[in-house]
């Protein structure tokens, strides 16, 4: 896994984050989305190594990086600390200017990255997200019935902790042989090791409590003032998930949020780095030579 890659824990600050990075060319950040670490991009990352520098980072709290203590209002795991990272991360690396790539909470990290540091984001890939601020300023009941973990992850109580903890596996529907050969023996692994962390699974309830509070704050400042992605943002969605249903136009979505922006669909399920990397790589390989 990650052949030729370099595995790291390096010092951005406020937390140690734990980085593979690899290849050579212009500069490539992924962001995984919950509950994964950065392994998922392990059949996405060499294809893209052949044509660019590619840096998978364990987003703060998850993974093997570094879990800050808890703020009364979550904002130790908010998207904009969790962007200001990275960015460091990608100075650290020796890269001032690159493109994102976020799935699922990644995806808004990617986001807020984008708003916050129009000088270092070239380009943005969105991966099955539309921002935070658009998804609940459209939620009803339908919202609410597929994407309920959203608010149950999100109590301001112990509660979702001790009902994972209780049982991890069955929570994480990851007691499966199948699921080992569909996200590959290591990934899965580091799956496994993440979701079985105490310490891991409560910092990732923090990203939805964050995401509930702070950063639909965030979101709808943006909103408010008119500020946008000013980069070119590329939006895909798995259809095997149900964005199209939630949202209608997923593009048409995105345009309050940014100024050029274009997408489309992939036949794959919701892990779409995992499930359909040739589709994927290629998809963001042509965008950026676009």
């Amino acid at each position: 896994m990650f052949e030729g890659f370099a595995l790291e824990q390096i010092d951005v600050g406020e937390v140690r984050l734990s980085v593979r990075h690899g290849g050579s060319g212009p500069p490539i950040l992924l962001l995984h989305g919950h509950p994964r670490t950065h392994t998922t991009w392990h059949r996405v990352a060499p294809l893209l190594a052949r044509r660019y520098s590619v840096v998978c980072p364990d987003m703060r709290g998850y993974g093997r990086s570094s879990k800050p203590s808890t703020e009364p209002d979550h904002s130790q795991q908010s998207k904009r600390a969790v962007a200001n990272d990275c960015v460091k991360l990608m100075e650290a690396l020796g890269h001032k200017q690159f493109t994102v790539v976020g799935h699922d909470r990644g995806g808004y990290v990617a986001h807020r990255m984008a708003v916050d540091h129009p000088d270092r984001v070239t380009a943005l890939v969105a991966l099955d997200v539309v921002p935070i601020g658009e998804a609940l300023a459209r939620c009803d009941a339908r919202f609410a019935a597929s994407w309920w973990h959203w608010f149950f992850l999100g109590q301001e109580t112990d509660l979702p902790e001790r009902v994972i903890n209780a049982d991890p596996v069955s929570w994480y529907r990851a007691r499966y042989d199948d699921r080992a050969a569909a996200m590959g023996e290591a990934n899965f692994a580091d799956f496994q090791r993440a979701i079985n962390d105490p310490e891991t699974v409560h910092a990732m309830c923090e990203d939805y409590r964050a995401g509930l509070g702070v950063d639909r704050i965030a979101d709808d400042a943006d909103r408010a003032a008119g500020r946008k992605v000013r980069c070119p943002a590329l939006v895909l969605w798995a259809d095997g998930d149900n964005l199209p249903e939630l949202y209608g136009d997923v593009v048409e979505a995105w345009r309050g949020w940014a100024e050029n922006v274009e997408g489309g669909s992939i036949a794959s399920g919701h892990h779409m780095s995992e499930e359909a990397p040739d589709e994927l790589a290629s998809r963001i390989e042509d965008f950026l030579s676009g």
